[in-house]
């Protein structure tokens, strides 16, 4: 069995930003490539101005493809703009992938929950959960969706675009960070994950946003020690797993650097992650690391 990741260069840019999320999925992917996984990496297709409408309003999606209007970079640089179809597409195709295998597959894509309906910020520019929910139901593929969204910050785009477009019976949103969201609670968010998850079991699919940034040395977070958040990933995918729930799961933020500037605690994070929905469905290396360096980071 193998690792269903969906991935083109196409979906990467450089958006001149303070976040790496643009350009991080080829990084993401060179990582992953080390760690002896067997993956199927799948080409997504881009999603149509028409899937996208499904989410969003129209002249706002063409105002930004057409270098019109910002991006959630706050900027109009068409090497972003290409990508955006993409980044969505990347999601869609995961998620389809989930739905036929009925367990799950992998979007190394980010910056989508701070998009609403009509507007882009907080380096988000379309909502790629949502336009994938949409589609996804549109088409009859699913009844209902859940979105467990893990990253530091809370979702205000998604839950914009679901109260407009009256998504809420059949869109199940969910970010612990409110709850949560400080060292002195980790232990009890990740006692109740399980419990947290039941808000899903009559979902035909999740889409989960494994975030980086809720590290506890993130400049933008801080609660989730490394080994944490990889039992976050682990209980989720876990969870999931025995409620036969498909899954469908990205990167979301993640804004560490290391001493030379680079963004490696990032990617071992995602690493992690991807080690952990490994492990659920035991699906093994070609050969073994040291698995407690390798975890801890």
């Amino acid at each position: 069995m193998k690792l269903s990741i969906h991935y083109t260069p196409k979906m990467v840019a450089d958006a001149n930003s303070y976040s790496p999320s643009a350009g991080k999925p080829v990084q993401v992917m060179d990582s992953w490539a080390d760690l002896g996984l067997p993956l199927d990496i799948v080409a997504p297709v881009p999603v149509s101005v028409d899937q996208l409408s499904l989410a969003h309003d129209r002249a706002f999606i063409e105002g930004v493809l057409s270098g019109k209007l910002n991006n959630g970079f706050g900027n109009t640089l068409p090497s972003v703009a290409t990508s955006l179809p993409y980044t969505s597409g990347v999601m869609l195709s995961a998620a389809r992938a989930a739905l036929a295998n009925q367990w799950g597959a992998i979007a190394p894509c980010s910056g989508f929950h701070h998009a609403g309906y009509d507007h882009a910020g907080g380096y988000c520019t379309f909502n790629g959960l949502m336009v994938t929910a949409a589609i996804l139901l549109a088409e009859g593929k699913a009844r209902k969706i859940g979105i467990l969204d893990c990253d530091q910050h809370w979702g205000d785009g998604t839950q914009d675009i679901i109260d407009r477009l009256h998504f809420g019976d059949r869109v199940v949103h969910y970010t612990p960070c409110r709850a949560f969201g400080r060292p002195q609670r980790a232990e009890a968010f990740l006692a109740m994950l399980p419990q947290l998850l039941m808000a899903f079991s009559d979902c035909d699919l999740v889409l989960y946003q494994a975030g980086a940034d809720p590290h506890i040395d993130d400049p933008l977070g801080g609660w989730l020690t490394t080994g944490q958040l990889y039992r976050r990933d682990a209980r989720v995918f876990d969870g999931l797993r025995k409620l036969c729930i498909p899954v469908a799961w990205n990167l979301a933020g993640g804004y560490q650097r290391d001493e030379a500037g680079t963004i490696r605690p990032v990617l071992t994070i995602h690493d992690n992650t991807l080690r952990a929905f490994a492990e659920t469905w035991g699906v093994e290396a070609a050969c073994c690391e040291d698995s407690e360096s390798a975890l801890w980071g």
